[in-house]
């Protein structure tokens, strides 16, 4: 399960571990409805295997797809 934001009516952003489908929580504060809202995220590929293990372009460099 992701972790979701949701905020609600007074402004109250609560951070919760839900199933993807879910579209609003309960606020912990006020008790209103919070729907989930959009938020930065940022993640980064540490290593090298990642590159080496097949998420690199396998054309040869130096020659274009479009060889007429």
């Amino acid at each position: 399960m992701p972790i979701y934001e949701f905020e609600c009516p007074k402004g109250t952003v609560t951070e919760r571990w839900v199933a993807m489908g879910t579209e609003s929580i309960s606020c912990p504060c006020c008790q209103k409805k919070a729907p989930k809202i959009i938020s930065r995220f940022s993640f980064e590929l540490k290593g090298g295997g990642w590159f080496a293990d097949g998420y690199a372009s396998r054309r040869p460099s130096g020659k274009s797809s479009d060889s007429r």
